[in-house]
């Protein structure tokens, strides 16, 4: 006798060769293996009616080949809903409170939360973990973004063919990476990241084994990468993938590209790569204003089942003039705070919320200000910043901190060196070695993008701003002193 759950593992080790994550993730792992009347059959129940309708109609037929193949055909599939409610539930007026019903059989209701208290809601986590839905019913949508999600949306329902490929171009934390999910996730598409087909590449050069590389990349339904700044320099890399877009494009296959600026502004990508990245539609995604980023909170909030008054929804819009990604780390941060303390989200809550994610920087960028943020996103105090430490954690950091006063404050680098405990040379070296490794290390260089941002500095002004030259100020002398 077949036991579910472990055929079912066992199908999902098959699924996980032969799909792309996004689409395994967000449609084939909620599915739940469950006991059948029939020990000769495999039941599936998807968590509503729409999940079973799309997997049904796009996914079934891959499950029951890896079925087969994992039994020897021995055993049916069977694909059914969870419960026959339907998927999504009745909108709530956002002044409502919701009450959890007791449990069947007990007698017992279940003490419904103070009002406004929310529990913490997994929906509310990082866009890259599980509980974060990336679909184009959840994208917000506003003048900044419309082009772009329109763009996918017609790519995905292959109604545009002269838009491949598609090059989605913004700054970090406006939805680029939201739509290229999408559309994977929506397609069956084939989701990397610039350094992933690099280190594919490169790997597959040392084994000497380029033709799966090849197949994979260029045999793909959709193929999307993101990030493809990080490519500046490769020429190799660059040479093969444009091979690749080549090859796409005369199967008459989707290809869609992200990257924080346009294709022309990248000056380490050879010419005929931007040419092919340029030969279908370049949509531009602007910076969220005022508007579109109180919406955007406010659909997160609603979608987590947690309400944010109006009030505070201003504050937090208004205070924090980053992107996206940093509202959704002060709204994680204000929601878990109100759950574990047990009070409503109101405007003293939300302030403190705000002094520890984003404190509001009033005046010219001080020294101080740099360093005490950097040792607080590397998990340090100031202390160990400023402290004789050559370990690489606390090393890398310091040196971010040096580069950061250098390029975004006023001081001199004698002021700079005082503030974490190094002297001239050291903070020169500092600099120089950061300025190298933002330009060679993309891990690294998102890093600096985030504490650019965090200290209220767009991170464009990375590459705007012109590097202050490396000079000392120091005191004239007299002509008597120079004697």
């Amino acid at each position: 006798m077949y036991h579910p759950p472990k055929v079912w593992d066992g199908v999902l080790t098959r699924l996980r060769t032969s799909m792309s994550p996004i689409a395994l993730e967000a449609w084939i792992t909620p599915l739940t293996a469950e006991m059948n009347e029939d020990p000769q059959e495999l039941r599936l129940l998807a968590p509503g009616t729409f999940h079973e309708a799309r997997v049904r109609g796009r996914y079934l037929h891959v499950i029951r080949e890896a079925l087969e193949q994992e039994t020897g055909g021995a055993i049916g599939l069977r694909l059914c809903t969870e419960s026959p409610v339907t998927e999504t539930p009745p909108r709530q007026e956002a002044n409502e409170t919701t009450e959890t019903p007791a449990s069947p059989g007990t007698g017992a209701t279940t003490q419904r939360p103070a009002p406004n208290t929310p529990a913490f809601q997994p929906g509310l986590s990082h866009p890259s973990g599980s509980g974060y839905s990336h679909s184009f019913d959840s994208f917000v949508v506003g003048p900044e973004n419309v082009l772009a999600r329109e763009a996918s949306i017609a790519l995905a329902e292959r109604r545009q063919p002269g838009i491949i490929p598609l090059f989605l171009a913004g700054p970090s934390g406006v939805g680029k990476s939201h739509l290229a999910r999408a559309l994977a996730a929506e397609t069956g598409g084939l989701y990397v990241s610039a350094e992933a087909f690099t280190n594919a590449f490169t790997s597959s050069l040392r084994r000497k084994d380029t033709e799966a590389f090849k197949h994979r990349f260029r045999d793909c339904r959709l193929l999307v990468i993101e990030d493809v700044q990080f490519l500046e320099g490769k020429n190799a890399t660059q040479m093969e993938l444009l091979h690749t877009l080549e090859q796409l494009a005369i199967a008459g296959r989707p290809v869609v590209l992200t990257g924080d600026r346009l294709p022309r502004e990248m000056s380490g990508l050879q010419a005929r790569l931007v040419s092919e990245m340029t030969r279908g539609l370049v949509a531009e995604i602007e910076p969220p204003e005022r508007d579109l980023r109180r919406r955007i909170l406010k659909t997160k909030a609603s979608r987590g089942g947690v309400r944010v008054p109006e009030e505070c929804l201003d504050l937090l819009v208004d205070s924090v003039q980053g992107n996206v990604r940093d509202l959704e780390g002060v709204l994680i941060q204000l929601v878990a705070s109100a759950s574990l303390l047990s009070r409503r989200i109101d405007l003293p809550l939300t302030t403190a919320a705000l002094r520890k994610i984003a404190p509001a920087q009033t005046g010219p960028l001080r020294v101080d200000t740099v360093v005490e943020r950097v040792a607080s996103f590397f998990g340090l105090s100031r202390q160990e910043l400023a402290g004789r430490s050559r370990r690489k954690t606390v090393l890398a950091p310091r040196q971010i901190a040096v580069y950061l006063s250098h390029r975004f404050t006023n001081a001199t680098l004698t002021d700079i060196g005082r503030a974490v405990g190094r002297d001239l040379p050291s903070v020169k070296n500092a600099i120089q070695v950061v300025e190298r490794a933002i330009l060679e290390q993309a891990p690294l260089r998102y890093q600096v993008e985030t504490l650019v941002e965090r200290l209220g500095i767009p991170a464009a002004a990375l590459d705007e701003q012109k590097r202050a030259p490396l000079q000392v100020v120091r005191p004239t002398r007299s002509k008597r002193q120079r004697a």
